[in-house]
């Protein structure tokens, strides 16, 4: 065997790299597995009385869908008497305050509360807004929804009914699905990519690590829990993965319902997509580099996992995929040669298989998402719509150095809405 060159080293760097990322997330997909049948059993057990609960819906213009996420928070089966809703209309321009205002008047029998906040006060993004409307809450528990969001009647009661009876648990999290699914392919790439993210990385890591992440709605959060971090750090885009990793490391829990349902909008074009995930690239990156030394530094925990997981995400795999691509396009144009003896057409399209059958398996956990329309889209997504997530990780990176180097302060990134 001729000596190995450099590119042979990088190409062997690049394939032990995305194969290690891949087979821990075949490993997560079939914990996710065992996961939901775990949770077939689950059991409506009502409780003889609900504790207060506040539920907190920040916003910033989002006239075009805080109305119906307004309605259908106030219309929940929750006790009228034991909740109440706070909207932090966090300075708007368009015609929020309006809408809302008139939602108010119709719903006067509910404990429905209104934050206006202008320039001074507010509009420093979403954590500023959850930490001012926190201060007025009065409930034991605090329930957190996004705008656009629409949830299952039963979605609250389900998580505090799994939170109330395991002292250990400083949240819960429920699941969120793709309102607006049959737009277009994009909004269909979404829904089978929120999806496989919530049974593989929520499920999946609960069942095997007991562990999981906040996601940015639908969760309820003990007051207690709140109060001993210190409310939302507002220097944080990624507000709900940096509490997450608080909430981990004072030695508490979060636990994954899955039967608790929200349905929220997702981007329906590429531009918004874009905008919409290199924030969150950002976000995590912040969390990362927060955390890390801390954590390597001290005992053992959960979080540890997560760390190198978003590590070997946003570094590692991004880096083995790119350098994998550059040599592979090379290669063709007999511009380098790997002299490495076997075949990497075989280890290609083993990786293209192992792709398609985790995230096939995560679609055969919900009810009508388990048709060949879905599996073909997973075929599609992995030439398309993976390959776009490494211009975004990409373009989060210098977004989120250049934030860091130019000092700019955390503001609202918000999704447009359709």
């Amino acid at each position: 065997m001729e000596k190995l060159s450099l590119v042979d080293y990088l190409f062997l760097f690049s394939l032990i790299s995305i194969w290690a990322v891949l087979l821990i997330n075949i490993i997560l997909a079939i914990s996710g597995y065992i996961y939901y049948i775990k949770s077939l059993n689950f059991k409506d057990d009502r409780l003889e009385e609900y504790p207060f609960v506040s539920i907190l819906v920040p916003a910033h213009n989002e006239g075009k869908v805080i109305g119906k996420t307004v309605e259908s928070l106030l219309l929940l089966d929750y006790p009228i008497d034991k909740m109440e809703l706070i909207v932090i209309n966090d300075n708007s321009s368009d015609n929020s305050k309006d809408i809302l205002k008139s939602i108010k008047n119709r719903y006067i029998k509910y404990n429905f509360t209104i934050i206006n906040t202008d320039n001074i006060t507010g509009g420093k993004g979403k954590s500023n807004a959850l930490n001012i409307g926190y201060q007025v809450a009065k409930g034991d528990y605090i329930a957190i929804y996004d705008a656009d969001n629409t949830p299952q009647k039963t979605a609250l009661r389900y998580l505090i009914q799994t939170i109330i009876k395991d002292d250990r648990l400083g949240a819960v999290i429920g699941k969120f699905r793709t309102r607006n699914k049959h737009k277009n392919i994009l909004t269909k790439f979404i829904n089978i990519e929120t999806l496989s993210f919530q049974w593989i990385a929520q499920a999946g890591r609960n069942q095997l690590l007991g562990l999981c992440t906040i996601p940015g709605t639908n969760f309820v959060l003990r007051r207690t829990t709140i109060d001993s971090l210190g409310g939302w750090d507002t220097k944080a885009i990624a507000e709900d993965t940096e509490i997450s990793f608080r909430i981990y490391k004072m030695g508490q829990t979060i636990t994954y319902v899955p039967q608790s349902v929200t349905w929220e909008q997702e981007p329906e074009n590429l531009n918004v997509w874009i905008k919409q995930r290199t924030r969150w690239v950002k976000g995590n990156i912040y969390v990362l580099v927060k955390y890390i030394k801390s954590i390597l530094k001290g005992r053992k925990n959960k979080v540890l996992f997560d760390i190198l997981y978003f590590f070997s995400v946003y570094f590692l795999f991004l880096t083995s995929v790119v350098i994998s691509d550059i040599i592979f396009i090379l290669n063709i144009f007999d511009l380098v040669e790997i002299s490495i003896p076997f075949n990497f057409w075989i280890i290609w399209i083993l990786s293209y298989i192992l792709f398609i059958l985790q995230v096939s398996i995560t679609l055969s956990m919900e009810k009508g998402e388990e048709d060949l329309i879905n599996i073909l889209l997973v075929a599609l997504m992995y030439f398309t719509y993976s390959q776009m997530w490494l211009f975004v990780a990409i373009k989060g990176m210098f977004g989120y150095f250049s934030d860091a180097i130019n000092k700019r302060e955390a503001k609202w990134y918000k999704t447009e809405r359709f």
